[in-house]
C-alpha cells in the first residue's frame, strides 16, 4: 500500500482476508509515524520508510494506490518501472494524456494496471448487461447516471485542483464509466459546473451523445442540492430498468426493469464489491484474465472526463 489512507480498510485490507492468493504485505505513508500506527492496527508485517523504498522491496508483487488524484499517475508509473502490478484508485490519472502514458507503459511493461471501479465487478452489473444484451428492454435510447454525495468539509483534498480535484472527478469518474458501460464511447454535447473555487467543481451536469443515436445524462455532485445520488436508469424503446445504488450494491440495491407491462425486481447476491474486485485483480495477476477497468479503458473514460470539463468552460485537470 502506498498510503495508509482512510478507504483502504474497506477497499484492500478487509477484503484481502477474503481472498486466499492476497496478502497486504507492506505499507509506506508521508508519515512514517502514522505508517506503524496504520501497520500496527492493521496487522501489516512491513513497514518502509517510504513509497520509493517500497517499491523496491523484491518480494511484493503489486501496489495499490489510494494517493490524491493527482498523484496517481506519478506512482503508477513508478510502480510500473519497478516492476509491480498496480491496483489504482479511481480516477487512473489527472486527464487522457497521463493516462495514455499510464496504459503505454503497462503495455510496455507486461503489467497490470486496474482502476479500482470496484462496483463493475459485482454480479449486479453483468446482469444488468445482460438484460440489455438479450433485449429486455428494447435497443437502448437513454441512460442517466447520478453520482452525488454531500461533502461540506470544503478543506477535503478532494476539492484542491493542484491534487486533481473537483467533483467531475472524485464522483462524475463513477457516473462516466457507468454511462459508458451502457453506451459505448459518447461525444459530450453540452456541461455545467456548479463551483467550489476557480477551476473546481462541486457539482456537474452533462449531456452526451452515443454512436447509435441513443443519448446520456450524467448528474455528479460533491455539493449541491443532488444531496445523494446513486442511480443508473436505462430507457429502451421497449421498457426500462434501474439500478438503485449502483456504486455499492453488496451493501443494498435493488434492481428493477420494466417490459411487456410488467415490473420485476431483484436483488442480485454477491459480496462487497472490493471483494469481487480485489478476485479479479488477482486473476489478472496469476492467470491473465482480462478486466472492464483496464488502463486502456482508463484512457477511455478520462478522455470523456476531460471532454466535459472543457464543455463547462473548465481546464482539464493538470
Amino acid at each position: 500500500m502506498l498510503g495508509a489512507a482512510r478507504i483502504a480498510p474497506a477497499a484492500l485490507i478487509k477484503p484481502a482476508r477474503a481472498v486466499p492468493d492476497a496478502m497486504v504485505a507492506a505499507v509506506a505513508a508521508r508519515d512514517p509515524e502514522r505508517a506503524r500506527a496504520f501497520a500496527a492496527r492493521h496487522s501489516i508485517p512491513r513497514v518502509h520508510p517510504d513509497y520509493d523504498q517500497l517499491l523496491a522491496d523484491p518480494e511484493l508483487d503489486a501496489v495499490y494506490i489510494p494517493t490524491p488524484n493527482g498523484l496517481h499517475a506519478r506512482w503508477t508509473l513508478a510502480a510500473l518501472a519497478a516492476g509491480k502490478h498496480v491496483l489504482c484508485e479511481k480516477p487512473l490519472t489527472s486527464n487522457e494524456d497521463q493516462a495514455r502514458e499510464v496504459a503505454d507503459a503497462a503495455d510496455a511493461a507486461g503489467l497490470v494496471v486496474m482502476e479500482a471501479f470496484h462496483y463493475r465487478y459485482h454480479p449486479v452489473m453483468a446482469r444488468v448487461r445482460g438484460l440489455i444484451d438479450e433485449g429486455a428492454i428494447g435497443a437502448v435510447r437513454h441512460v442517466r447516471a447520478t453520482m452525488c454525495f454531500p461533502l461540506p468539509r470544503f478543506s477535503d483534498i478532494r476539492y484542491r485542483l493542484d491534487l486533481a480535484g473537483g467533483a467531475m472527478m472524485d464522483a462524475g469518474c463513477y457516473a462516466v464509466n457507468a454511462l459508458r458501460l451502457i453506451g459505448g464511447e459518447p461525444k459530450v454535447s453540452s456541461a455545467r459546473a456548479t463551483l467550489r473555487s476557480p477551476g473546481v467543481d462541486r457539482a456537474m451536469t452533462a449531456r452526451l451523445d452515443f454512436p447509435d443515436g441513443a443519448t446520456g445524462e450524467l448528474i455528479a455532485s460533491l455539493w449541491s442540492r443532488h444531496l445523494l445520488g446513486l442511480s443508473l436508469r436505462v430507457t429502451g424503446d421497449a421498457g426500462w430498468l434501474r439500478v438503485f445504488n449502483y456504486l455499492m450494491p453488496g451493501m443494498y440495491h435493488r434492481l428493477t426493469w420494466h417490459s411487456g407491462g410488467r415490473t420485476h425486481r431483484e436483488r442480485v447476491a454477491g459480496e462487497s464489491t472490493y471483494t469481487h474486485q480485489l478476485r479479479a485483480f488477482v486473476s489478472a495477476v496469476r492467470e491473465d484474465a482480462p478486466v472492464p477497468t483496464s488502463a486502456r479503458d482508463g484512457v477511455a473514460n478520462m478522455r470523456v472526463i476531460d471532454d466535459i470539463y472543457r464543455a463547462a468552460g473548465l481546464a482539464p485537470r493538470k
